[in-house]
């Protein structure tokens, strides 16, 4: 029976993560606070929590806007694109298909051309590279003329 980990140990990181998160956040609030203190000190004025609360969150969301809505966009938005996949994120699969497909009919080009076609047909010939389909298709007509052609 597999033991099961406990949540602290599964989710370590985000715990942490959370923790350093609530530390500086609470930073940001305290030292906040004697700044506005002194600030009301320098005009005479007593200082009001409600006043301060509005001035905090305003800078709260503002180096939230400018700085961590970015990365959260760049992280998270970016690996939401990856995993629909859009046509950026496909990108490198067809290179790489493309280069798979050059060293299967590089290394044996009979076996490799049926191979392909037995692939293509089974994914309902999804290939999505137009310069290996040329090129199988060249090449397919080339040899279909060179065995068309009468020997001598």
């Amino acid at each position: 029976m597999m033991r099961r980990r406990s949540i602290w140990t599964r989710y370590g990181f985000a715990w942490v993560t959370g923790g350093l998160f609530l530390i500086t956040l609470s930073g940001h609030w305290l030292f906040g606070w004697y700044a506005y203190v002194g600030e009301q000190a320098l005009h005479g004025r007593p200082p009001e929590v409600g006043d301060y609360t509005i001035t905090m969150l305003r800078d709260t969301l503002e180096n939230w806007q400018s700085e961590f809505l970015q990365l959260l966009w760049q992280v998270a938005g970016l690996a939401l694109l990856l995993h629909v996949g859009s046509p950026q994120s496909k990108e490198g699969d067809d290179r790489m298909e493309a280069k798979i497909d050059a060293i299967l009919l590089a290394v044996d080009r009979q076996q490799g051309e049926k191979l392909l076609e037995e692939i293509d047909a089974e994914y309902e010939g999804r290939h999505t590279d137009p310069r290996v389909v040329r090129m199988i298709e060249a090449e397919t007509r080339g040899a279909s003329a060179r065995d068309a052609a009468p020997r001598s």
